[in-house]
């Protein structure tokens, strides 16, 4: 398979990794859009959100409840916000599922921003 994701799990791609458990990986993203910004992506190829069904939807439940420990353990369990982009008009790039967790600034709203 050549998915970019894929090959970060397996440590063929380097990665500035936050967190890593049987079911995710957690990573630096490399363009950061605010002070703080992490991708979580389960370990199992997903190609985005409009492929989540009942067979995998456990590890997004688990993306959220290690969003939240990553959160907590750094100090930012205050504020901060979980996106993720399902097809190329909403802005995903790589087809396999990802979480961005954003923070360390004020944030607003606006589909132009980013954030």
């Amino acid at each position: 398979m050549d998915c970019l994701f894929c090959k970060i799990i397996a440590g063929e791609i380097p990665s500035a990794k936050v967190y890593e458990d049987e079911m995710v990986y957690a990573f630096k993203d490399i363009s950061p859009i605010a002070p703080i910004h992490y991708l979580i992506i389960p370990k199992v190829h997903i190609s985005g959100a409009s492929a989540i069904d009942e067979s995998n939807s456990k590890y997004v439940a688990h993306i959220f409840e290690v969003a939240a420990k990553i959160a907590a353990d750094e100090g930012f369990a205050d504020g901060y916000r979980v996106i993720t982009n399902c097809g190329e008009d909403a802005g995903q790039s790589v087809h396999h599922l990802h979480f961005h967790v954003l923070a360390g600034k004020k944030m607003g709203w606006s589909a132009d921003s980013g954030v």
